[in-house]
């Protein structure tokens, strides 16, 4: 529309531009005419005015001739005028009462009086009787005008013999007298004056009426020039109009072809901010109290927390976004990517995180059990010279000094529950002004603050619990990884492992996009800057137009450019998508062992170390060239290595729930377990009020009868309670069956799947649990699931570092001294070499000095007790900090640590470290092994230094076996023993010498000696109760008989 305005405006342009040039070429040949004319009369005005000017000059002179001459008179003139001032009024009364006055006063005032052209009177002189004129009287009448001093020309000469008063009238009279003279000389010329002036008058008539005449001409001349100037100015004006009206025309036609494609997306982004725009209020409220109290909570709890507050915004009319979220409202695009190539998780709950932190008023302190926020801040402030310290950095408080004063970023990590009070003005942001500069009271010194300074807190603990008064001081942030974000992260080294040349050319076309994405947003920002600062209309300023043009074009560019890189991106993440369930499986594995901590603390485990093992885990695995077989293969020896390594480490009793765990959420991930019927599994339902009677009250108990109430209301269990009323005789046939996990159920309940059936059978026998649990897992995972590995000491050592601490987690009855003593001989360490201390009061900078002594020289140093030093532990925390750093430490070095669980335990240490426990294994079948593997029957030369192989053999079985089953009857609590006790690996590895002993020294073995000393001295030591004593010499006596080595297949 607007085009095609400014085409006919141009048209209609024409015609009028032609008009006036053809006014402007008349008008040029009139001036021509009129400029003739006027030139001519000029010449005729300027004889005319010589001729004049020559009779003014002849006029000046006869007037400066007069004027000189004049001058000499003046001098009298001057000199009378001041002799009459010199009269006074009383002599001038004297004067005037003078009734006869003598000759010279008559004479003087006769002069006067003729000087003044006063007329005398007629008066008959009495000497000669004959008429005179007398001036006395009108002399009389003179003096009495009291007026004549203000009448410039009444004067007098003083007569001084005569009279005083008269003498000034005598010079005035006499000096008139004298100018009189030159008057008679000047008046001749003066009248020749007047006539030269006279007829110069007449000549500058005629001049002034020649020259009016000419100004007549001229201004006519004028008029014409300014009409011809008029419409030349009118034509450039409209030729002016027409070249800017086709400059335009062209600039419109530019601007359509160059900025035209954006309108569709500019109306759509303009139409979305004013939606945003109606909604800013409601969802500026809310951002504000996201960045302010959400930053605790985890990611189900903030998005609970936004559901209410969004309703209760709406409740209270208050416009906001039907769906808030903090990364549309405060998130600058651009920004989030650069911070995801930094190393932040690409879900939206760490993206909200990284908002939070960089927009919140107090200091961040991160909640970071996985050094995410550890990672993302260093490598986000890399450039901007961050310094990472930390709290027992002997020099951190001067560092962060130095970091207030010259703006420097600071990141403080790993802290525990408790800050250092000399923060507390840092946090606070306690500044003053003085003389225009910014304060802080740091320490016991005032320095200058840096409005650039930035402060980053992290802390490793999982679920720290800070005092109100330090939570205030910080905005706390759950940096916790999230499912989302750790499955890309798993994604990408997959594939980086099995299609790198895929994943590096993904990463460089993530760089590339968002440096596209960053100068795209600068274009923009510079074509509205443009086109909101630009006055006036747009079109008509040429350097707008220029960087309209050549931002359009550039943006053209980058688009292309980013077009390509997406389509390559797409064609990269579609093959990365095929390994998406090793991605999605993997994650579902670090979350079953994240959930360990909440069981025991010491059972932490970071995800660098998570990662190493994937990665071995992928390395080592078995290839395939078939996707789906290699994913199975992936995840089958992943889930396979997870489960060896997080067992040694976990006490016996924890081993099947671990495995348990595993097998339903694994379940989870792929649809097949439900949140309801795990969670009943787990609970039994909320307990309330049950108002069915009990049908079988005489063998099944009121508890059990609630629960199967509540779990009728399951989908998967409605009519269960109404079936048991129906036919509690065939519910009480799996209630009286030894093994119910392996009975059928009644009717349809036997088509149940397998998780279902155990939450039946936790109805009515909760006791069998741990056996149906069993064969679930052996179902679903494989039997090597419910096998856990056995302690193993060198695969521990072997997957150890000279920087990584080895952590035996105790149980009671366990010592791991002896198997770490004999493993040291194995691999050449003896006892000179393993320096031990029991932790205790005082026993702190010993073992500190062991420990830097053994980093030197490689030595093996064993931290006995840690438990029992708790205070000592964060020193311990910074002494593997400083101490074990890669590159520093003698590679033979180990450092040995053992502890019964505690809180206190450092976890960067468990994090980093390898734990393992001693303890008893669970089952006979697993006692066993562990005997066969431990120490002293590993030892090739002790099992076969006997010279009776055959009864060495049997006898050796069966000695393992009696340790196996005293140990087992352990897990039966009073029916077991009467008192627990606490058998252990000592016990039988004394029993086993003893018995290898007599093997080889007796012909045949003395049996009573044997039960003697295995029932009464080495395992019969710990006993107390007779009772317990009889049952262990019972069973001694079964497993330890001559029928062993005699008789085939003894049982």
């Amino acid at each position: 529309v607007a085009i095609d305005a400014m085409k006919k405006e141009l048209t209609e342009l024409q015609p009028k531009l032609k008009e006036t040039a053809i006014v402007v070429e008349n008008l040029m040949v009139r001036i021509e005419q009129e400029t003739a004319e006027v030139e001519a009369r000029k010449e005729i005005v300027a004889a005319d005015e010589a001729v004049a000017n020559e009779a003014a000059a002849k006029s000046q002179s006869i007037k400066d001739e007069c004027e000189n001459e004049l001058m000499e008179a003046l001098p009298a003139l001057k000199e009378a005028e001041e002799a009459l001032n010199t009269l006074k009024p009383n002599e001038l009364v004297i004067v005037k009462a003078m009734k006869n006055p003598p000759n010279g006063v008559k004479l003087v005032m006769e002069a006067v009086c003729i000087m003044l052209e006063k007329t005398p009177e007629r008066k008959i002189d009495p000497s000669t009787q004959k008429p005179v004129l007398d001036y006395w009287p009108t002399s009389v009448r003179l003096l009495a005008d009291m007026d004549f001093r203000k009448n410039p020309a009444f004067t007098a000469t003083e007569v001084a013999k005569v009279s005083g008063a008269c003498e000034g009238l005598c010079k005035w009279v006499l000096a008139l007298e004298k100018y009189d003279r030159v008057i008679k000389v000047v008046q001749p010329k003066r009248m020749k004056l007047e006539e030269a002036e006279e007829a110069l008058s007449e000549q500058m008539i005629k001049l002034q009426e020649k020259q009016r005449q000419v100004q007549e001409l001229e201004a006519r001349l004028k008029a014409l020039t300014d009409e011809y100037e008029t419409n030349v100015q009118k034509k450039n004006e409209l030729e002016d109009q027409r070249n800017l009206c086709e400059k335009k025309l062209t600039r419109a036609v530019q601007l359509i072809e160059g900025l035209g494609g954006e309108k569709d997306r500019w109306t759509d982004q303009a139409r979305k901010l004013g939606e945003r725009y109606i909604k800013l209020t409601g969802d500026i409220l809310l951002s504000a109290g996201v960045v302010a109290y959400l930053g605790p909570f985890t990611v189900n709890y903030r998005v609970d927390c936004i559901r209410q507050w969004v309703d209760l915004c709406k409740s209270k009319r208050i416009p906001c976004s039907d769906v808030f979220s903090l990364n549309t409202t405060l998130g600058d695009a651009v920004k989030i990517r650069a911070w995801q190539i930094a190393g932040l998780p690409v879900d939206s709950f760490s993206v909200d995180n990284g908002i939070i932190a960089t927009n919140a008023r107090r200091w961040p302190l991160c909640i970071d059990p996985q050094s995410q926020a550890n990672k993302w801040i260093k490598n986000m402030e890399r450039d901007n010279r961050l310094a990472v310290v930390k709290l027992q950095d002997p020099n951190y408080a001067r560092t962060l000094e130095n970091a207030i004063q010259f703006g420097t970023p600071v990141l403080l990590e790993n802290i525990n529950e408790e800050l250092d009070p000399i923060l507390d003005n840092v946090l606070l942001k306690a500044t003053f002004k003085q003389q225009g500069v910014e304060y802080i009271k740091f320490g016991e010194n005032v320095i200058e603050y840096s409005r650039d300074f930035r402060f980053y807190i992290t802390t490793k603990l999982r679920n720290p619990h800070y005092l109100p008064e330090a939570s205030v001081k910080v905005t706390l942030i759950n940096f916790m990884i999230t499912a989302e974000g750790l499955q890309d992260q798993l994604l990408s080294i997959v594939a980086a492992k099995e299609k790198p040349e895929l994943e590096e050319q993904k990463n460089t076309l993530i760089i590339q996009s968002a440096e596209n994405k960053r100068k795209q947003k600068e274009i923009e920002d510079t074509i509205l800057e443009v086109l909101s600062s630009s006055a006036g209309n747009l079109l008509e300023n040429e350097t707008a137009i220029q960087i309209l043009s050549s931002s359009k074009k550039i943006s053209e560019e980058i688009e292309a450019k980013q077009k390509i890189a997406e389509e390559t991106q797409k064609e990269i993440e579609f093959t990365r998508q095929g390994y998406l369930p090793v991605a999605k499986h993997s994650t579902i594995l670090f979350f079953c062992i994240s959930d360990l901590a909440n069981i025991d603390p010491m059972y932490q485990y970071s995800l660098v170390w998570f990662i190493n093992l994937y990665v071995m885990s992928i390395e080592n695995s078995e290839k395939s060239t078939d996707l789906q077989q290699r994913i199975q293969k992936l995840n089958a020896h992943f889930t396979e290595s997870i489960y060896r390594n997080v067992c040694r480490s976990l006490l016996e009793r924890h081993k099947l729930l671990f495995s348990f765990i595993l097998c339903v959420q694994i379940g989870k991930g792929r649809g097949e377990v439900d949140d309801n019927i795990w969670r009943f599994l787990l609970t039994g339902g909320v307990g309330l009020d049950n108002p069915y009677p009990n049908p079988a009250s005489d063998w099944l108990n009121d508890k059990s009868w609630s629960e199967i109430v509540r779990g009728s209301d399951l989908p998967a269990l409605r009519g269960l309670m109404a079936h048991v009323k129906e036919n509690p005789n065939k519910w009480k046939i799996l209630y009286d069956s030894p093994t119910p996990h392996e009975e059928s159920y009644p009717d349809d309940f036997n088509s149940l799947s397998s998780l279902e059936r155990l939450l039946i059978l936790r109805l009515f026998r909760p006791d069998k649990i741990v056996p149906a649990v069993q064969q679930y897992i052996i179902k679903q995972m494989g039997h090597q699931f419910v096998e856990p590995p056995t302690f193993d000491l060198p695969g521990s050592y072997a997957d150890s570092s000279a920087v990584t601490p080895l952590i035996f987690v105790l149980s009671p009855g366990a010592d791991p001294m002896m198997a770490l003593l004999k493993f040291g001989e194995t691999m050449g360490v003896f006892d000179e070499r393993i320096k031990t201390v029991s932790l205790g009061q005082g026993q702190g900078p010993y073992a500190q000095s062991l420990i830097t002594e053994g980093v030197q020289k490689g030595t093996w140093v064993v931290l006995q007790n840690c438990h029992l030093a708790a205070s000592w532990m964060p020193k311990l925390e910074r002494i593997c900090e400083e101490l074990l750093v890669p590159g520093k430490v003698h590679n033979d070095f180990r450092l040995w640590l053992t502890s019964y669980p505690s809180d206190l335990f450092p976890v960067t240490i468990l994090q980093n470290g390898i734990k393992m426990t001693n303890e008893s294994p669970k089952g006979l079948r697993a006692n066993l092994l562990r005997s066969y593997l431990n120490d002293p029957v590993n030892d090739q030369t002790f099992f076969n230094g006997c010279n009776k192989p055959e009864k060495w053999r049997k006898f050796l079985f069966g000695l393992c076996f009696f340790h196996g089953l005293v140990q087992e009857r352990r897990q039966f609590g009073p029916l077991g023993w009467n008192i627990p006790y606490f058998f252990d690996e000592s016990d039988l590895r004394i029993s086993l010498r003893q018995l290898q002993m007599f093997l080889n020294d007796y012909e045949d073995l003395p049996l009573e000696a044997i039960l003697y000393l295995f029932g009464e001295c080495n395992y019969g030591g710990r006993v107390t109760d007779d009772k317990d004593r009889r049952l262990l010499m019972s069973l001694l006596s079964v497993c330890i008989n001559a029928d062993v080595v005699y008789m085939d297949k003894y049982q």
